[in-house]
């Protein structure tokens, strides 16, 4: 019995981030998929991992995920990478999520960037008000120095809820960050667009979550 759904916020209820990725490099002329395994490499310590922990600041991000980048074949700086985050939510998705928050408890565990060092970097606002006053808890990386993947943040959540893992659903676009979960006993979901993430919650729920 499900109690629990606990949601990614950055490409599960807004827009993949990866397809501003894919843009920007076909615009500069960089190598496929240099941002993602720039973020991929060494993923537990990276700058962006630091970054997301808010151990440090906006100038050391830039200046380390360009050192990391050169060393897999182009630079990239991170300053430029900041403002390629801003997806647009999915409307069907915070929908479902209205409708389960009904139903059940709801968690969201966001990887974020402290907002004080990015400043106006971007210019984005991903943490719109009304969604995320849906969840009964919110835990984001730049406010309690963890990210996922590391199992204890998952564990922060459960107990925070209340609820058995066992009883709870997961759902994120990054596998990495879903086997944790999953090795805790949490049902997963690998969300990729927004009608897949649908189905497949309708199937671990029972609920009927689109309009009509």
């Amino acid at each position: 019995m499900i109690e629990a759904v606990i949601w990614d916020f950055g490409g599960v209820l807004t827009s993949s981030p990866f397809e501003a990725f894919a843009r920007f490099e076909t615009e500069r002329g960089l190598p496929i998929d240099i941002i993602r395994r720039t973020n991929a490499a060494n993923h537990f310590e990276n700058a962006w991992a630091k970054f997301e922990r808010a151990e440090i600041d906006l100038d050391t991000f830039d200046a380390l995920f360009a050192e990391e980048s050169r060393a897999l074949g182009a630079e990239v700086r991170g300053r430029d990478v900041l403002p390629l985050l801003s997806g647009t939510l999915r409307p069907e998705m915070v929908a479902a999520l209205k409708i389960i928050k009904q139903n059940h408890k709801t968690g969201c565990i966001t990887n974020n960037l402290p907002a004080n060092a990015i400043g106006s970097a971007s210019g984005r606002t991903l943490y719109v008000a009304e969604v995320m006053a849906l969840f009964d808890h919110v835990i984001e990386s730049a406010k309690i120095g963890l990210r996922k993947p590391d199992p204890k943040i998952y564990r922060m959540m459960t107990d925070a809820l209340g609820v058995d893992p066992k009883a709870c659903v997961y759902l994120d676009d990054l596998g990495v960050n879903l086997k944790p979960a999953r090795e805790m006993g949490m049902a997963t979901i690998k969300v990729t667009s927004g009608e897949q993430a649908i189905a497949d919650l309708e199937a671990a729920t029972g609920l009927n979550l689109r309009n009509g």
